[in-house]
């Protein structure tokens, strides 16, 4: 409903085609390539009788893929005409995907969204459109984009969360990719990054075949160290946060939760306790210990990001 809002105010609503559009942006692309995708997941479990696996496919990829990437990745492009006309279009296939879960809710929407008329000038009620047809390819190098822009973008909020990085700090960052590929893939997805992840700047280090003409030098000091495919961030720290303080705040957290899965190890490695404590015991256990472990994990990756 919200998404359907949000479309309708920036002047997107119903598609006039059955077929997907034509799309040259590598975000258009990838998202007719996700709605490809999502009906042959959708078609599958129907055949199957798998109502279940049916609702899981269409609700990850309207919640998920239309609303939390796509949309967030074109609201700076939501102008372009390309984008409305492919926009439209997706939030047509999601309704009719939708109606068979959510008929009501799926029919209001698409009477609101334009006029809907047949070949005869009647009006065209959702429960009676067309299944999806969108006589298209999965487009894999734009797959292969959204992959790497979603990985970059989760690991810079990851670690800004966990350096405790203010939320409205801008950071540069330098990017040292691994060959002429990784380069072309980064900079497939630069400009979206920086405005995902909340990054001023990103400079390629001086001293490699791609650097650019006039960029600063990597600054000492701390930094954190992320590896992305083809590459790796590197965003310094100096001036942005208390490294010392960081350190130690990320140290003593670790040894607590390294601590507690040791404890908690101990006691599942006794057989006494596995054996006579109550399983439902037992098992939260295991589930205390693999959630200690997983933290310590992590705890120790951004001490070690901070360098």
């Amino acid at each position: 409903w919200n998404a359907a809002r949000f479309c309708q105010s920036n002047g997107i609503g119903a598609s006039t085609s059955i077929p997907a559009p034509e799309a040259s942006q590598g975000v258009n692309r990838w998202i007719i390539s996700e709605v490809v995708e999502t009906l042959a997941l959708l078609d599958k479990a129907m055949a199957d009788l798998r109502f279940d696996a049916a609702a899981n496919a269409i609700y990850h990829f309207v919640w998920d893929t239309f609303c939390d990437r796509y949309l967030e990745r074109i609201k700076v492009r939501i102008d372009h005409t390309e984008t409305k006309v492919v926009a439209g279009w997706v939030l047509d296939q999601i309704l009719v995907m939708l109606h068979p879960f959510m008929p009501f809710v799926t029919e209001e929407l698409w009477s609101k969204l334009g006029e809907r008329k047949d070949k005869n000038g009647n009006p065209w009620p959702l429960i009676t459109a067309s299944w999806p047809k969108p006589n298209s390819e999965i487009d894999a190098s734009a797959k292969r984009e959204a992959e790497w822009l979603d990985d970059a973008v989760t690991k810079v909020r990851s670690a800004r969360s966990e350096l405790s990085v203010p939320p409205g700090a801008r950071l540069d960052a330098w990017f040292l990719p691994d060959d002429s590929k990784g380069e072309a893939g980064f900079g497939s997805v630069e400009t979206e990054l920086r405005r995902l992840a909340r990054l001023e700047n990103i400079y390629r280090p001086n001293g490699t075949e791609f650097a650019r003409a006039g960029q600063p030098d990597l600054p000492e000091g701390a930094k954190t160290i992320l590896p992305l495919k083809g590459g790796t961030l590197i965003i310094p720290l100096e001036g942005i946060i208390d490294i010392a303080a960081e350190k130690s705040r990320l140290a003593k957290a670790l040894e607590a939760s390294t601590k507690e899965a040791k404890s908690l190890e101990g006691r599942l490695s006794n057989p006494s306790f596995v054996e006579k404590a109550k399983p439902e015991a037992v098992e939260k256990a295991r589930a205390d210990h693999a959630a200690h472990a997983a933290e310590a994990e992590r705890l120790a990756a951004a001490l070690a990001r901070l360098g």
